[in-house]
């Protein structure tokens, strides 16, 4: 099976879960009673939204490089991973603010409607299935080299989280008597503190690779490291790096005897090439440039 069409595979069947738990997570938020679990149900939207998106933006960026697009299309990989960032914000903020109200509501007197066990139950439902799919989506996510799916993935895993706080808020608010319903929108606030982290480090991984942030730095000196281990090769220099989509660009210069044929000088050149893409994978991007190796200065004597 191709590389578009596991994406595709390991996003609707979450997609599909989260169609599930919208209608049932909406349900149970309404008839018991409970702001968290509405929150809740919002997230899961949100979620078969970017499940919509990672589609459309994964099927645009496995088409081949072009004559508008020498690089490829991997770029729109990553603009999804943003899209989906900004999403979750948008989702995160709301939750916030809607839990906030409610919390000032109840401080200036008003009396919060305990929720239901059927919220409650919902929740821990929520739970198992979204922390299954997140498992299963980030160990595919990792197998495809899909920043995308990685994205996804964590979005499943923070509305398996968030449900973690929805029950605890919906259980105490159950269990503990109509003095601890505010717990209910205080879990509501908590998962969406929780949602702006979330977003926030895939605004920042999305952001960074779409402005042309460098690879980690780990990852250039082990790029070094393989120039360097290469007979012939010294001095690999004025490495540049960056990601495009699910791919790595790398360009660097490298030293060798200036005494050596044009072709020689070629193939080994051919050779780091050929072992950077053989470590990062054969769509890696890599130009090597040579110099030629100055001659150490003579030693003058008096």
């Amino acid at each position: 099976m191709s590389r578009e069409k596991e994406i595709y595979k390991v996003t609707v069947f979450g997609g599909f879960v989260n169609v599930i738990l919208l209608i049932f997570k909406f349900l149970a938020g309404v008839i018991g009673h409970s702001s968290a679990m509405i929150a809740d149900a919002i997230h899961s939207f949100s979620d078969f939204i970017t499940d919509i998106i990672v589609l459309v933006f994964v099927k645009i960026s496995s088409k081949p490089q072009d004559k508008s697009h020498d690089y490829g299309h991997g770029k729109y990989e990553t603009l999804a991973m943003t899209v989906i960032g900004f999403a979750l914000m948008a989702v995160a903020i709301g939750v916030i603010v809607k839990g906030a109200m409610k919390i000032a509501s109840w401080a200036h007197g008003e009396v919060l409607e305990a929720p239901g066990k059927l919220a409650f139950w919902a929740a821990i439902v929520s739970i198992v299935l979204k922390e299954a799919v997140y498992r299963y989506s980030i160990v595919m996510a990792k197998k495809l080299n899909s920043k995308a799916v990685e994205a996804n993935a964590w979005h499943h895993r923070s509305d398996a989280l968030s449900s973690v706080g929805t029950a605890i808020g919906i259980g105490g608010a159950i269990y503990f008597g109509e003095r601890w319903t505010i717990l209910d929108p205080i879990a509501s606030v908590v998962v969406g503190a929780f949602l702006v982290k979330v977003s926030f480090d895939l605004l920042k991984d999305g952001i960074g690779d779409l402005m042309e942030q460098s690879l980690p730095e780990e990852v250039e000196e082990k790029i070094l490291q393989l120039a360097a281990s290469v007979p012939g090769v010294t001095e690999p220099h004025d490495l540049r790096t960056r990601r495009i989509g699910n791919h790595y660009a790398i360009e660097m210069h490298i030293l060798m005897d200036g005494e050596i044929s044009l072709r020689e000088a070629h193939d080994k050149a051919s050779e780091v090439e050929d072992l950077l893409r053989k470590q990062y994978g054969e769509e890696t991007h890599v130009v090597v440039h040579v110099e030629p190796k100055k001659e150490s200065q003579p030693i003058v004597t008096p």
